[in-house]
C-alpha cells in the first residue's frame, strides 16, 4: 500500500505543470528503524511541512543494522551521492564522515545558548577541527537495571562499586534458583566495545589518550581480567553473555531471570508496559565504578547531519533545525523513548510527569564519555572486538589481547600520519 501511495505521489509530482513543480522541494531523511509506533514520527514530519509550506519530506529506512547503515553510507558519499539530504548517524561515525569531507559544516546552526543546552558527550562527538558537523538528536548511555523487589527482599541497596554487585549477586542468586547474577552485551561487535569501554575507564584506563594508543596497561589488565571472572570466578554471569547483544539480555531480564543487567535506557519503557513480567519491580542507576574510580558510562546515541552533496541544503538544514528543537525532541522522548540530548528538558514537568525516572538520567548523561574521538574509530573497534572477544571467551590472556590490540592501532594511526 505504501508503495502505490509513493508511486502516485511522483506521478502527481511529474503531471504537475512546470510552473507548480517549482513551488516545493522534496527532501530525502535517510535513518534507521525507528522505535515502536512509528506513527508519532510521522506526524512530526507532517508537523514540519505545516510549518515550512513548499517542503516535502520522505522519509526513507535504512537497514536496522548499523553497520549496513554505515556501509550504506561509505559507499553512496564516496560516490558524491545526492540522493539523499539528511542522514542519521551513530555517535562514533560523524568523525570520520567530517574528514572525508561529506558533511556540510553545520557550526553557524548553533547559538552558545545551544551548545550549552546540549550534553557535553554529544557535542564533543559531533564537533571535529572546532566545527560542528552534526546536531545531537537523541542521547543514550549505559545504565544498570536492578530487580528493587528482590533487593528490598534481602536488605540491599543498589550496588555502587562492582565488588559490592559480585557480593550481592552471589547471596541472592544462592536463594534464587534459576536466576542468574548479571546479563551484559559480550557478542563479539560494537556493543561488547561499549560494555569493555566502562571497565577500562572505571579503572583510570582508556585506548588513546592525547593522540597515543595507551590500550595496553596495566590498568586496562586488571580491568579486562575482572570482566572475565564475573563469568569464571565470581560467577555472577553466566558464559551465554559471549554471545549476548541488547535485546537478548533484554528479554532474559524482562522475562524476570536475572538480577542485574547493563543496557541502554530504551528498556525501561518496556519493562513497563502492561503485561511485562517485571511492570514496576525495576530499578535503574549508575554503572557500579571500582573502589577508587569512578562510575562510567559510554555515550551512544544519534546525530542528524546534512549531505555535503545535497541539492538542497538550505531546507535539509531547516530539518535538522527542526529536530533539534526543544518541543521536538520533547515529543519524541515522551511518543517513542527517545532520551533528549538537550540538557533542559531533564527538568521538564510535563516529560518528567510522563517518564518519572528521566530526571535521573541527568547525571548519567553530563558524565557519559564518548568513545574514542577519531576519524579511524571504525578501524579501531575493527581490531578490539575481536581482541576483546578472545580475552572474554579464554582464548588469549588479557595480556595477549591488549598487547596484540595496541600494535595494530598503533600501526593504524601510524600509517594514516
Amino acid at each position: 500500500m505504501k508503495s502505490v501511495l509513493l508511486l502516485l505521489c511522483v506521478f502527481i509530482v511529474c503531471c504537475l505543470p512546470a510552473d507548480k513543480k517549482d513551488k516545493f522541494t522534496v527532501v530525502v531523511f535517510k535513518h534507521g528503524k525507528i522505535a515502536g509506533d512509528p506513527e508519532p514520527f510521522r506526524k512530526l514530519l507532517k508537523k514540519f511541512e505545516d510549518e515550512n509550506p513548499g517542503i516535502v519530506i520522505r522519509d526513507e529506512m535504512l537497514p536496522a543494522s548499523t553497520d549496513e547503515q554505515h556501509q550504506f553510507y561509505v559507499i553512496n558519499l564516496e560516490g558524491k551521492s545526492s540522493d539523499f539530504d539528511v542522514l542519521s548517524m551513530d555517535v562514533i561515525w560523524v568523525h570520520e564522515f567530517a574528514r572525508a569531507g561529506w558533511l556540510r559544516d553545520l557550526t553557524h546552526m548553533l547559538s552558545g545558548e545551544d551548545r550549552n543546552d546540549f550534553f557535553p558527550g554529544p557535542m564533543q562527538a559531533v564537533t571535529y577541527n572546532n566545527r560542528v558537523y552534526a546536531i545531537p538528536w537523541y542521547i543514550d548511555a549505559g545504565l544498570l537495571y536492578y530487580r528493587k523487589d528482590l533487593l528490598e527482599k534481602y536488605g540491599f541497596s543498589p550496588p555502587v562499586t562492582w565488588e559490592e554487585l559480585i557480593r550481592i549477586a552471589q547471596y541472592i542468586i544462592s536463594r534464587e534458583p534459576g536466576l542468574y547474577g548479571f546479563i551484559w552485551q559480550g557478542k563479539q561487535y560494537e556493543g561488547l566495545v561499549c560494555n569493555v569501554l566502562e571497565y577500562l575507564w572505571g579503572n583510570g584506563g582508556d585506548i588513546l589518550r592525547d593522540g597515543k594508543v595507551v590500550i595496553y596497561s596495566d590498568e586496562n589488565i586488571h580491568a579486562l581480567r575482572f570482566i572475565r571472572d564475573l563469568i569464571i570466578k565470581y560467577k555472577v554471569t553466566p558464559p551465554l553473555v559471549t554471545t549476548a547483544i541488547e535485546e537478548s539480555t533484554r528479554h532474559i531480564f524482562g522475562n524476570g531471570r536475572a538480577l542485574f543487567m547493563r543496557n541502554w535506557p530504551y528498556a525501561w519503557n518496556i519493562f513497563e508496559k502492561e503485561g511485562s513480567p517485571v511492570k514496576g519491580m525495576v530499578g535503574v542507576t549508575l554503572l557500579p565504578s571500582f573502589s577508587k574510580g569512578p562510575s562510567a558510562s559510554t555515550l551512544g546515541g544519534w546525530q542528524l547531519g546534512v549531505n555535503k552533496y545535497s541539492k538542497h541544503p538550505e531546507e535539509a538544514e531547516k530539518l535538522v533545525e527542526f529536530f533539534a528543537l526543544p518541543e521536538s525532541q520533547k515529543i519524541l522522548a515522551i511518543t517513542l523513548g527517545y532520551k533528549p540530548a538537550r540538557r533542559s528538558l531533564y527538568s521538564d514537568k510535563e516529560l518528567i510527569k510522563e517518564q518519572p525516572f528521566i530526571a535521573g538520567l541527568y547525571d548519567v548523561f553530563m558524565n557519559a564519555r564518548p568513545r574514542p574521538l577519531t576519524p579511524y574509530y571504525m578501524m579501531i573497534t575493527q581490531v578490539t572486538q575481536p581482541e576483546f572477544s578472545a580475552a572474554l571467551s579464554g582464548i588469549k590472556t588479557p595480556e595477549e589481547s591488549l598487547k596484540a590490540a595496541q600494535r595494530q592501532i598503533d600501526y593504524i594511526l601510524a600509517a594514516e600520519r
